[in-house]
């Protein structure tokens, strides 16, 4: 009896594991073409908005690869993710310089890719988990597999938070400097950018010391890089 049950059970966990897969695979492949218009970090913050008892307006427009400004583009690989065009979702040298910097002391510090960040963003939730870093991890293989490098930060510079209710360069460009996604040049790129970490805290109109010397280390970091047509290695990939 307890053998009949055992291997029913695992039937069915087969089963819902196999409908997972293909249906997450199925809408990975649908957001390859589809405008993301939403994402659940988005429906994260409206709940949470709602359980404290407030109302959270969003402010997010879709905005395609062409009408996203270079210099944005740039910004958030030279401060979140420099080996974005060659890695395969994981930068294995960041991991490890993180955990070796966790084991002499040093302050747990993240190194999660713009793949990791977009899967989590759009399909996932926050906060830390075992169960959510799986998720990710499969999210981000499939990404990686099924879209190319442009579409991967195409859907990050839509969906990245920016501010409270702020997601998305289009909306976060009007917001801080009253510009349109496309006209962002290089300073502002810079400091949207160096407050990522910190999105509902720090301010990119008008910047602390900390953000701003964030903002000229990544200033530095895109010249570095080659400019904007360090991208060139995106369409390459």
């Amino acid at each position: 009896m307890i053998r009949a049950l055992l291997l029913r059970a695992l039937r069915w966990a087969a089963l819902v594991g196999a409908a997972f897969v293909v249906l997450s695979v199925v809408l990975v492949l649908l957001m390859r073409q589809v405008p993301a218009y939403g994402s659940m970090v988005m429906l994260e913050r409206k709940v949470e908005a709602w359980l404290g008892g407030e109302t959270l307006p969003l402010q997010h427009q879709w905005r395609s690869w062409n009408e996203l400004s270079s210099h944005a583009k740039l910004a958030v690989i030279a401060a979140e993710d420099q080996r974005f065009p060659e890695h395969r979702g994981f930068d294995v040298a960041e991991m490890r310089r993180a955990w070796e910097a966790s084991r002499s002391g040093g302050r747990l510090r993240g190194a999660s890719t713009i793949s990791q960040q977009t899967a989590k963003n759009l399909f996932l939730w926050t906060g830390r988990s075992w169960v959510r870093k799986v998720l990710e991890a499969w999210f981000t293989l499939l990404i990686e597999t099924l879209w190319p490098k442009e579409r991967i930060l195409e859907v990050y510079l839509n969906i990245a938070e920016w501010d409270h209710g702020v997601f998305g360069l289009e909306a976060a460009a009007q917001h801080y400097f009253g510009v349109s996604a496309s006209q962002v040049n290089e300073v502002q790129a810079s400091r949207l950018a160096a407050i990522l970490p910190n999105p509902r805290a720090w301010d990119a109109a008008r910047p602390g010391p900390q953000t701003e010397r964030r903002s000229q280390w990544i200033r530095q970091q895109m010249r570095n890089l080659g400019g904007t047509g360090y991208l060139e290695r995106l369409a390459a990939n």
